[in-house]
């Protein structure tokens, strides 16, 4: 039996816990919508790194990978197809040749600029068909929720969350 068999019969999610799955699905369709704006420049995982790596600015691919979460081959291979895009340029440090840094080139870094504001206007096409208390209500509430979440939000301390 793998982790993800059956144990039981499902439950159903609390009215609560189902308007948060609501709302994680919106936001995850609003986000794939602002993949648009890549217009096949790149693939998910490719914008993942772009993105992560214009929050983290240069630094060495080993750091790169530890922020995604990726081993340093994968890194390696999808710095490679976007640095073959000039998406991104290698480096090295000066005392020491043997470290690989990494960092967006403009180019990247407008793309990365691009899906942002695609997001950003999506995001705010939803806010503004709110009344100004729902509005602020809803901003309080993600707030607090972004901050119980932990991880996906801590990660914005070094850098955006990917994706």
């Amino acid at each position: 039996m793998n982790r993800f068999s059956a144990v039981g019969p499902r439950t159903e999610p609390t009215p609560d816990v189902t308007a948060f799955e609501q709302l994680a699905r919106a936001l995850v369709g609003i986000t794939l919508k602002s993949l648009s704006a890549l217009d096949g420049a790149v693939s998910v995982s490719q914008f993942r790194l772009l993105l992560t790596l214009d929050g983290l600015g240069r630094v060495p691919s080993s750091t790169l990978a530890e922020a995604l979460g990726m081993g340093a081959s994968s890194v390696t291979r999808l710095v490679d197809r976007l640095q073959a895009a000039a998406l991104v340029e290698r480096g090295s440090v000066e005392h020491s040749r043997s470290i690989v840094t990494v960092e967006v080139t403009s180019r990247g870094r407008d793309l990365v600029t691009a899906v942002l504001d695609r997001r950003h206007a999506l995001l705010e096409d939803v806010l503004d068909r709110m009344d100004p208390h729902q509005r602020e209500q809803a901003r309080q509430m993600a707030t607090v929720f972004a901050d119980l979440a932990g991880d996906a939000a801590k990660l914005a301390v070094n850098g955006p969350v990917p994706l």
